[in-house]
């Protein structure tokens, strides 16, 4: 996941959570590695919309670069419960999405979106912008809370699943329109002829 698929979640609340101050990141760099207690799961499933979460961890690579970057590389695993939207059946999904974003402290996040200029002085393309270090801190909970989110198969779907019409075919009578038939156009009386007029 690169920083445009990610979502706006900054309503959703977090029950994820798990924070790395960026002032300890070593200069080698940090690997974190995070998993859901059941608390948190259950949470997650509900914020979801989910039957359950089996299982949700995370694996990061931190890494310090200049102009006060760090650049985070990982992948959120899951697997969710839910529902068929065919068969209606319980069914078992995996999440599996990888991460790599840039975040910048908050302050300075402008300043990585200005416009590129080319050769001619025309302005080019906007570099996406980097997610936000706020207070000294990356809270990897919500990032990992937001990309298995967006992993989440909003219509899950059993691979064999086949949508079957009713079986029982439609009365003809049952309609919305069935109860014009009744109704009969009247044919406008012949008009009377007028005395011709010697």
């Amino acid at each position: 996941m690169n920083a445009k698929d990610r979502p706006d979640t900054s309503t959703i609340p977090n029950p994820w959570i798990s924070r790395a101050t960026v002032a300890q990141i070593p200069e080698t760099g940090l690997h974190r590695d995070i998993e859901a207690d059941e608390s948190v799961r259950m949470a997650l499933a509900k914020i979801a919309g989910v039957r359950d979460v089996a299982y949700a961890r995370a694996s990061f690579d931190l890494t310090p670069e200049r102009d006060e970057r760090v650049h985070v590389r990982g992948r959120v695993s899951a697997r969710v419960g839910q529902t068929c939207v065919v068969s209606l059946d319980p069914i078992e999904n995996d999440v599996v999405e990888d991460i790599d974003l840039v975040f910048v402290p908050e302050g300075r996040i402008r300043e990585f979106v200005v416009p590129i200029n080319d050769e001619d002085g025309v302005g080019g393309e906007v570099p996406e912008a980097p997610e936000p270090i706020v207070n000294g801190v990356i809270d990897l909970g919500r990032l990992a809370t937001d990309v298995l989110f967006l992993g989440i198969d909003p219509y899950p779907r059993k691979p064999d699943a086949v949508f079957a019409p009713p079986a029982s075919a439609m009365d003809p009578e049952d309609h919305p329109f069935a109860a014009l038939k009744d109704l009969k156009v009247r044919p406008n009386p012949p008009e009377k002829k007028k005395p011709a007029r010697d």
